[in-house]
């Protein structure tokens, strides 16, 4: 069977490494954004999509249908973020930005205690969601979606995650940034969604 290329459509080293774990067996090339240079030099810089969706999965068509017209290939992409019930499901798909500046980690942690605690907010119900689609160059798409459940508390632990990590507690006292990379996988919502993709993949190449 030959092997399938597909762009990961984003810049997040974090999810590059459960998208590599999740699809291991398959025969499949994963080339992450960062890598792109490298495959297809005639391309030059590719500005940024804008996320301008309503919903993770509209992001997520956003940013795959993208980056398989700018670049031919197949390219999977995924929004993904942090729903609150105290403050009425923020940050939601604004998670990535939640601070102002996309990608800063510790800002939008220390946005969200604090907007928790203005609110006196200690154990707050919370949900990670996540969006994937594959764009696949003939047209066809892929979808997936998964949902993790847990708590967000004002202490941080942990050093394995990302994101909101360090602050999102499962039922077994741990937060998502204790978790090994497998049991990471195991429990969460990018790893849901992306075994539901692994299968349909699976599925897809072995009637290609």
């Amino acid at each position: 069977m030959k092997e399938k290329t597909i762009l990961i459509a984003t810049s997040n080293a974090g999810k590059v490494r459960e998208m590599e774990t999740a699809f291991r067996g398959l025969p499949v090339r994963l080339v992450p954004l960062s890598h792109l240079d490298a495959l297809k030099p005639e391309l030059g810089t590719i500005e940024e999509p804008v996320e301008d969706g309503t919903t993770f999965m509209g992001n997520a068509r956003i940013k795959a249908r993208y980056y398989r017209d700018k670049t031919g290939l197949s390219a999977l992409a995924d929004d993904s973020g942090l729903s609150v019930e105290a403050l009425d499901g923020a940050p939601g798909v604004y998670s990535a930005r939640y601070a102002g500046v996309h990608g800063d980690d510790a800002a939008n942690n220390q946005k969200l205690i604090a907007e928790l605690r203005a609110r006196g907010e200690e154990n707050a119900c919370a949900a990670y969601h996540c969006a994937l689609i594959l764009a696949l160059e003939d047209g066809r798409e892929l979808s997936a979606e998964g949902r993790c459940t847990g708590f967000i508390r004002p202490e941080a632990r942990g050093t394995e995650g990302f994101g909101y990590d360090p602050y999102f507690y499962r039922a077994d006292g741990r937060t998502m940034a204790e978790l090994s990379r497998e049991e990471k996988h195991a429990i969460s919502h990018r790893g849901e969604a992306l075994d539901q993709m692994k299968e349909k993949l699976r599925a897809l190449l072995g009637g290609a």
